[in-house]
């Protein structure tokens, strides 16, 4: 245990204060303020180390929490690193975007504050990359096999690192013109600096990986191509298809699907000039949808000089505290401020979207909302309660219903599931021999902690697929989803 006393001496809670409002809507940089050592050492050492750490239950990546912990709290930040990079591949993305379910099943958060495992973690891959301590690692053997990996978020890269390391030839497949996925291009500045992306990418290229950029498979490659030439392939797309809202005025001029305005917003942060720039700059912004692509919408037209910003929820405000039917261990919904919210702009709750009003242009120019209720357990706009809401562009931030299925399924006769994910068996094999399935393609959409846990997982049952065993850890099954209680 780092500090015997620690949880009792320490009961507060702490983290890193956020930049003031004012000076970072300025830039796109990170939101947060440098941690302080003596804080990071606090907040570690409040650690119990837990005869049964539920934080590893609740982490799908299954990271020593209180091993870590402790080392932090020594001021052993080297062995962290390597404690921490046993179970995670890349802790400055999970450390910057994942939700922490490892915090909700913290034990100590029964009747305390729980411990601020998030920040610990991101503290410890901070300061390893300062002090030079991320280094390659190539394989000590090659073993003569290929491997394809189609698509590069945290699944694939996860995938990639590991097979790499185990002595195969990978090659990641990206349709766009830079590998990271939605890392690159779905996730803006201010939650994680693109630096951290690029840093991680350079060093899985010195460790032998190979990216092929700007290739579309089953445009500019053909499937069973692709299958041909490698010994097995991966399928990481991830869940891709947005959720549409069809109602009368959804096709008005200045309605957008979130991610569709996420991407050219951190296009036009590294440089690029986009015509037709989709920008909220001098608009009232209404966003469907009060998720965390939703608060990405926020941020983002906050940053751009948007004259108004409004978010609308379809249920009722998440509660302060756990509800009944969400108890310890279990991750709760809870009513939460992110630094996007804290920037400005009205976020309601209650509010279903029955219309997009037009002007004679075709235009947005209001979104018209009524009261929801509930009948039978279905979520119904209230008669008589409609009102409208000033709009010059709308953003569905909706989620994603699913991975982009027909070429996939056309060219390689691959079925989806009842629920429209590519299907694939316990260990993540379709019914096409060697080719595998992970992350959110096969998942639907979830958290960057599943589809890391998912890729490492897939690339140990591709391991032993080509090899005949497999010496790489397999975090998750494709029917895990947390605790089972």
């Amino acid at each position: 245990m780092a500090d015997p006393h620690g949880f009792l001496n320490t009961r507060e809670r702490e983290l890193p204060a956020r930049r003031p409002v004012p000076i970072r809507l300025l830039d796109w940089k990170e939101v947060y303020e440098q941690g302080d050592s003596a804080q990071l050492k606090r907040q570690a050492g409040r650690c119990m180390d837990c005869g049964v750490a539920f934080c590893h239950g609740g982490c799908p990546l299954g990271n020593l929490i209180p091993e870590w912990n402790d080392l932090m709290y020594r001021g052993e930040g080297r062995a962290a690193i390597e404690r921490l990079h046993l179970t995670n591949n890349f802790p400055e993305f999970t450390g910057r975007l994942c939700p922490a379910p490892c915090e909700s099943a913290c034990v100590l958060g029964i009747n305390q504050p729980a411990v601020t495992i998030k920040q610990v973690e991101v503290s410890i891959i901070d300061q390893a990359v300062h002090r030079g301590w991320v280094e390659p690692h190539p394989p000590q053997r090659l073993t003569g096999k290929t491997v394809a990996i189609v698509g590069s978020g945290p699944a694939g890269l996860a995938a990639a690192q590991q097979l790499t390391r185990a002595g195969h030839t990978v090659a990641v497949y990206e349709r766009d013109d830079r590998a990271g996925g939605l890392l690159r291009y779905g996730i803006p500045d201010f939650k994680m600096e693109k630096r951290h992306l690029d840093y991680r990418l350079d060093q899985m290229r010195a460790e032998g990986t190979r990216f092929r950029t700007g290739v579309n498979i089953g445009v500019d490659i053909t499937w069973d191509e692709l299958r041909r030439r490698y010994d097995a392939v991966l399928v990481c797309t991830g869940a891709t298809v947005p959720r549409d809202l069809l109602i009368p005025g959804r096709e008005a001029l200045g309605v957008h699907f979130a991610m569709d305005y996420l991407v050219q917003g951190n296009r036009t942060v590294l440089g690029e000039q986009i015509l037709n720039h989709i920008t909220a700059e001098g608009k009232n912004v209404v966003v469907l949808g009060g998720g965390d692509t939703g608060a990405d919408c926020v941020g983002t037209a906050h940053r751009q000089g948007a004259a108004s910003v409004t978010s609308l929820a379809i249920g009722r405000q998440p509660p302060q505290a756990r509800a009944a039917h969400e108890p310890w261990p279990l991750h709760p919904t809870l009513f939460e401020v992110p630094s996007a919210h804290e920037e400005g702009g009205v976020r309601s709750y209650l509010a279903s979207t029955v219309e997009f009003v037009t002007n004679d242009a075709g235009e947005v120019c209001a979104v018209r909302v009524a009261e929801t209720e509930f009948v039978d357990g279905k979520r119904l706009p209230r008669a008589g309660s409609h009102r409208d809401i000033p709009a010059d562009m709308v953003l569905l931030a909706l989620g994603f219903t699913g991975p982009e299925q027909d070429l996939l399924g056309a060219q390689l006769e691959i079925p989806c599931d009842t629920r429209g994910n590519v299907a694939r068996g316990v260990n993540y094999e379709t019914e096409r021999e060697g080719i595998f399935v992970a992350g959110d393609a096969g998942r639907g959409q979830s958290l960057i902690v599943w589809a890391i846990a998912e890729g490492r997982a897939a690339a140990a049952s591709i391991d032993e697929y080509l090899e005949g065993k497999t010496v790489l850890p397999s975090p998750v099954k494709p029917t895990d989803h947390g605790f089972a209680l």
